[in-house]
């Protein structure tokens, strides 16, 4: 490895270095990257990349900003991790708009909210199949008794059902705890 390759790889590593940097935010800005980050299971600090590690995104959004009207809304301090290189994007583009950073980073978060929408319609579709689920397991245990009442444990057709269905049996849960964890959408 050259001193060049040296340079660029450290520059690298120390652009994904984590800092701290606390934002005011709207509630509604917190509780939507809270949720797309918990739904999807990214972590913020990787949401926060995808969102303002692009600078022509972050110069479209800051040229949208309306300063007069984004401070009329009630705002949380909030701090959050990311990484240095996103940080350092983030206020380029607030000094060469002249836009306060927490505009940038609330109008950023805003761009998740049709994949809140989209998730919201797939989590109810996930539901439906899920009580299709329910059903088809009710069917499976009764055929798992009737085939236990007529051809008893030791028969191989019994055995191989009760496998199949033990295998559906934790699929299911395995599903509808993926359900449950996705409540949390259908109350944005």
């Amino acid at each position: 490895m050259d001193e060049n390759d040296k340079k660029i790889l450290g520059s690298d590593l120390r652009g994904r270095q984590s800092v701290r940097a606390t934002f005011k935010l709207s509630e509604n800005a917190i509780a939507v990257l809270s949720i797309v980050a918990t739904h999807l299971g990214i972590k913020q600090k990787s949401l926060f990349d995808q969102l303002i590690d692009d600078a022509h995104s972050l110069n479209l959004i800051a040229r949208e900003i309306q300063s007069d009207r984004f401070y009329k809304i009630k705002r949380i301090q909030k701090t959050y991790v990311l990484s240095r290189k996103t940080l350092c994007c983030l206020d380029a583009a607030s000094k060469n708009f002249d836009t306060p950073r927490d505009a940038l980073v609330e109008l950023s978060i805003r761009r998740l909210l049709p994949i809140i929408a989209e998730e919201r319609e797939r989590h109810q579709k996930r539901k439906e199949i899920t009580g299709e689920m329910t059903e088809f397991l009710r069917m499976g245990e009764k055929i798992l008794k009737k085939s236990k009442k007529l051809l008893g444990e030791d028969d191989p057709v019994y055995d191989k059902f009760e496998t199949a269905l033990t295998f559906c049996r934790n699929a299911y849960s395995s599903i509808e705890t993926f359900v449950k964890k996705g409540e949390i959408i259908e109350g944005y």
